[in-house]
């Protein structure tokens, strides 16, 4: 069953600006003349203002409209002479922010589905009477499984590593990519150039063309409230997360040497023996990323595809200061039943193992997004195992963009 959040909220999110010939030419419009009986100054003693002076206003939607996709724009363009003076479009979650230009309104704000909105207009026609008019719409109405939530990683207001990718997760399959993608940022102070990668339609992630630069301040922003994911799923709130890059710290395993050195911020900080995978289960070689931090975790081989009474099967209950660095089952841990082959043998299922001081060392002076660099055997990480988007050139990685 997903768990999803049961209330939207009513986001005044800029999106893009709409030129004005989509103000003017949008099929789903209708002229309406000044004054409606809203009240003000519509209406001349003894009669109606003339038509020829009157401003006619051009809504989208028109006047009355229901279903309405949530991702439209409303505007307001102005016919026959005249000024558009005010426009505000209101709704019981309040108001939605517009833009006004050229004699003509737009909203920039996003729409709510199943909600009843009202404009209102006030012109000056070319006597300079003041018209003021309104026009009413419903949108459409959204079921949870319509729309798709954004869960975002690192965590709002986390401090990770140099290596850490930002990933968007999406509980509804996004199958315009490109029109989600629109909406999707990442900024930073410094600022670095990065790009976007789609793994799935489930999942998207950035990451800078170079590992981060210590001390960067990283923002996300996911504006896809209201925005079309494709098949009439659309995006079901817009969401921010900012998140702090700390020291540099790499660790880099030599197999072939049963060596690990830990470098935090460029300078050589320890040296440790280790035991990496035996023959059939080689440790593999590449750029990951700490994915998960863990002081005790059982590990039972099963998560791995081998079953009780393989001569291979293993079950170990608290294995301590456990680091996970792909979804296929390798981490760095203390491995004390190794103690006599580290630093001379490899005898693990994929793991590297140290002692249990020398793991304590390395899980207190490690973080999410920490990188674990891998020498040593012919079986390659890939880009798709956990976080393994460095095992890429950047040009091939942005080439999974959709834009």
């Amino acid at each position: 069953m997903r768990v999803r959040r049961p209330v939207r909220v009513a986001s005044l999110a800029s999106a893009a600006v709409l030129g004005l010939a989509a103000v003017a030419g949008c099929s789903a419009s209708e002229v309406l003349p000044g004054g409606d009986g809203a009240g003000g100054p519509s209406s001349q003693e003894g009669g109606a203002a003339p038509a020829s002076t009157a401003p006619r206003l051009r809504t989208t939607p028109e006047r009355g409209a229901r279903d309405v996709p949530v991702d439209t724009r409303p505007s307001v363009g102005i016919e026959g002479g005249g000024e558009l003076r005010e426009v505000t479009l209101t709704s019981p979650q309040g108001a939605v922010a517009g833009r006004m230009d050229d004699n003509a309104w737009i909203a920039t704000g996003s729409l709510e589905p199943g909600t009843a909105y009202t404009l209102t207009m006030t012109a000056d026609g070319a006597d300079g009477a003041e018209q003021r008019t309104t026009s009413r719409f419903t949108t459409q109405d959204l079921t949870l499984d319509q729309q798709t939530f954004a869960s975002i990683a690192p965590l709002d207001g986390e401090t990770v590593g140099v290596g850490m990718p930002v990933s968007v997760a999406f509980d509804v399959p996004v199958t315009d990519r490109a029109s989600i993608e629109k909406h999707l940022r990442v900024t930073s102070t410094p600022q670095q150039a990065g790009s976007w990668h789609w793994f799935s339609d489930t999942e998207v992630r950035w990451r800078p063309e170079e590992y981060w630069k210590p001390g960067t301040e990283v923002t996300v922003d996911a504006d896809i409230n209201s925005v079309a994911a494709g098949e009439g799923i659309y995006g079901q709130e817009s969401r921010r997360i900012g998140f702090t890059v700390g020291s540099s710290v790499i660790h880099r395993v030599d197999v072939a040497a049963h060596r690990m050195r830990t470098f935090i911020d460029g300078e050589l900080a320890r040296t440790m023996p280790i035991s990496a995978g035996k023959g059939g289960f080689e440790t593999r070689s590449g750029t990951k990323v700490i994915m998960e931090k863990h002081r005790t975790k059982t590990m039972d081989a099963a998560t791995t595809g081998i079953q009780p009474g393989d001569p291979e099967y293993y079950n170990i209950s608290d294995v301590e200061y456990a680091l996970r660095v792909t979804n296929s089952g390798e981490f760095l841990h203390a491995a004390p039943w190794s103690v006599g082959s580290q630093g001379s043998d490899n005898v693990s299922h994929g793991c590297v193992g140290m002692s249990t001081e020398d793991a304590a060392w390395v899980y207190e002076n490690s973080k999410r997004g920490d990188v674990v660099e891998v020498t040593g055997t012919d079986r390659a990480m890939t880009v798709d195992n956990g976080w393994g988007d460095w095992n890429e050139s950047y040009d091939q990685y942005a080439e999974g963009s959709a834009l």
